[in-house]
């Protein structure tokens, strides 16, 4: 494959009058809309499946399961492959990857066939995020970059929000394999843009591999993610040897992969990047925000299908504007951040944030639907004046030499977290509304959920009210030598 090449005229690409910026926005959004809405697109057609193949509920997970198990195993090694290949070999390969896995779904005539596509899925959308994220670091100056990685938020927020609404309007219609023969001539679409119009962005430095590196990141990352994700329909929960073997081995690994980058010239994640103080303060405030945004994804459809007795579609429905609207807010928080710096978009954030947090403490059997939509919309605007400006001031603050190092780091966390806080909250939950069952006479399974549920969300307004402090601490982020101490 002949690379087009750029020359070193202009410090940032996207000042330079012959590159065309729009085709390579346009490919990389093509791609990453489709590989997000596939996060998604399958939580309908689960029950599906399960007729389909014979399958029961706790094998048909894998679907979900495994695939967040497998993004957190390859997403680590993201930092490695974009210095090892150029800007378009990682794209074109990524979404061939992804593409090829949609075909084998969408041809599939066995669950085990399914799964392998959706493992190959997997791989393709966990290595994309930091490429685009790397790409649009390198492409705009810092003081450009929150509108421009706003739209990366709009479109990794709003694709995954559509996809079980539309995947239930194809499946109804269609039926379950369409769900990936639709997406095929979209991905095919995005690599033909990318291979005409990407160019060479990133220093191709070929880094050397350490193997052992390599494997430490895959068993600890791997196991944390599948220890957490099995919990919850674990027959013990934590208490399954499977489940707390996986999360133990999976903490010694990653205490040794870390103290194995600490050591290396060339580590395979570069943990450098934690000693800039903005970055930490932003890891600290992400990892919050992601569980309490996945936690309530997760409570809330119980909720509302359990003592509300609410359909899924209508329940779906109840989200479905908060969801919506923390999408298409996302470029608006990055351009707001763009002008007035992070402060003054997280620190109301996070005041509008605990008060929700609070708000849902108090949902009862007898809570109005629109105080509920009302509750989510708060929710997913607050998400939204968080999450990406905080993102976007952490990679800010590095030197370009960490910028993959930076972006792995972050997408690494998304699965992670969003697999510890779901599992954490949610068992929680089952635990207190259990104690409730057992010591309150005459108590039923709606009024034990509500009391879980409630005293989950109290946990969640200790949570919000920590990152408040930690925004208390937030200031505008400024490009920084490696050597910069903190």
């Amino acid at each position: 494959m002949t690379e087009p090449q750029t020359t070193p005229k202009y410090e940032y690409l996207a000042d330079d009058p012959s590159v065309k910026v729009l085709p390579i926005i346009l490919s990389l959004m093509i791609g990453a809309f489709f590989a997000m809405m596939n996060e998604t697109l399958l939580n309908i057609a689960l029950s599906t499946l399960m007729h389909e193949f014979h399958l029961t509920m706790t094998t048909v997970q894998w679907m979900t399961t495994g695939f967040m198990l497998v993004m957190g195993m390859i997403m680590p090694a993201s930092a490695l492959l974009i210095q090892w290949f150029t800007t378009r070999q990682m794209f074109i390969g990524t979404m061939t990857i992804f593409t090829i896995g949609t075909i084998i779904c969408a041809s599939a005539q066995s669950f085990t066939m399914l799964l392998v596509g959706r493992f190959l899925q997997a791989i393709g959308t966990g290595l994309l995020s930091p490429v685009i994220f790397n790409v649009f670091l390198l492409l705009f100056p810092p003081e450009r970059r929150g509108a421009m990685l706003g739209l990366v938020g709009l479109v990794f927020m709003f694709a995954p929000a559509i996809g079980p609404t539309l995947s239930g309007v194809i499946v109804e219609y269609l039926g379950w394999r369409y769900l990936f023969i639709v997406v095929i001539p979209f991905l095919v679409v995005a690599i033909l843009f990318g291979y005409k119009y990407l160019i060479n962005i990133s220093e191709v430095t070929k880094p050397k591999i350490d193997v052992l590196s390599i494997v430490l990141s895959t068993i600890g990352f791997g196991g944390i993610v599948y220890g957490f994700s099995s919990a919850g329909s674990a027959e013990h929960g934590f208490l399954t040897p499977s489940v707390y073997i996986a999360i133990i081995v999976g903490a010694v690994t990653i205490a040794l992969f870390v103290r194995r980058q600490l050591t290396l010239e060339q580590p395979l994640l570069n943990l450098q990047v934690f000693r800039y103080p903005m970055f930490r303060l932003a890891i600290m405030m992400y990892t919050i925000i992601v569980m309490a945004m996945l936690a309530s994804e997760v409570i809330l459809p119980m909720y509302l299908q359990g003592p509300l007795l609410i359909s899924a579609a209508t329940a779906g429905l109840l989200l479905l504007p908060g969801s919506l609207l923390n999408g298409l807010l996302s470029p608006v928080m990055g351009k707001l951040f763009d002008i007035f710096g992070p402060r003054k978009l997280i620190i109301p954030a996070t005041l509008m944030l605990s008060g929700t947090m609070f708000l849902f403490s108090q949902f009862t059997i007898t809570t109005p639907k629109w105080l509920i939509v009302v509750g989510y919309i708060l929710l997913m605007v607050s998400v939204s004046a968080i999450m990406m400006p905080a993102q976007t001031n952490a990679l800010n603050g590095l030197p370009k030499t960490l910028y993959p190092h930076g972006t792995a780091v972050i997408t690494t966390l998304q699965p992670v977290v969003g697999a510890i806080g779901v599992s954490v909250f949610v068992g929680l939950l089952s635990a207190k509304q259990t104690t409730l069952l057992a010591s309150t006479p005459n108590m039923n399974a709606a009024d034990a959920f509500i009391g879980g549920m409630q005293y989950v969300y109290l946990f969640g307004v200790v949570f919000a009210v920590i990152s408040f402090v930690l925004a208390l601490f937030m200031r505008r982020a400024v490009p920084e030598s490696p050597d910069a101490k903190s």
